[in-house]
């Protein structure tokens, strides 16, 4: 075998090698993105909270619809006094980059798929944990941490199941998890359905609105 045959050859086993997951790498980017953007602009409205207590922000639609009373309760900073949307600037570069790395062709250890699924199950029990603060407490809907939270329950949702799928948690877990991936959709829609109808039964978001 000459060297550029056995060349040709080296380039036709690296042409069947697996293709990067393309529709997830996409979605990470643009759900981070959304997901980056609201917490940004939210830290805009926080300076604007700092600078002069009694500014108008551009979230505030009325009582209900209004993101100042959530960003000056003690809620809006839980982790060390750090406001909320701050570590949501932080946190959403974690997505955008893995999106960026699977288009680049990037394969990921197990241990980096499972401490990035980690990561998102603390981020979806910290938005459940500001969902039921902002619907049953502070009696406000904010519109960026609606954002937030709209993009952070697929992202839960999306990693997951394909973390079980690929066998990441075992076999058994594998099962379960292929068996799952065709209820994604339906499982994002149960979530947001659920925060909804919280939110109503609540606050009477239909009542205020009509």
């Amino acid at each position: 075998m000459t060297a550029v045959e056995g060349t040709r050859l080296d380039e036709s086993h690296g042409a069947s090698a697996p293709r990067p997951p393309y529709v997830l790498a996409i979605f990470l980017i643009i759900a981070g993105a959304i997901g980056w953007i609201a917490s940004f602009a939210l830290t805009l409205e926080k300076f604007h909270v700092l600078a002069d207590p009694e500014a108008a922000l551009s979230c505030d639609f009325s009582m209900l619809v209004q993101c100042g009373k959530n960003l000056t309760s003690w809620q809006g900073a839980v982790f060390f006094d750090v406001p909320n949307p701050v570590w949501g600037v932080s946190g959403f570069v974690a997505p955008i980059a893995v999106g960026v790395g699977l288009l680049a062709g990037a394969r990921f250890a197990r241990w980096f798929w499972i401490a990035f699924n980690l990561g998102l199950a603390g981020a979806l029990a910290f938005v459940i944990f500001l969902i039921s603060q902002s619907v049953y407490v502070l009696g406000t809907l904010c519109p960026w941490c609606m954002v937030v939270w709209t993009v952070t329950i697929p992202l839960f949702w999306t990693v997951t199941i394909r973390n079980l799928a690929e066998g990441r948690f075992g076999r058994s877990a594998a099962r379960v998890g292929t068996a799952l991936t065709t209820w994604l959709v339906p499982l994002v829609l149960l979530s947001y359905v659920t925060v909804a109808l919280l939110a109503q039964l609540r606050l009477d978001v239909l009542g205020e609105i009509f």
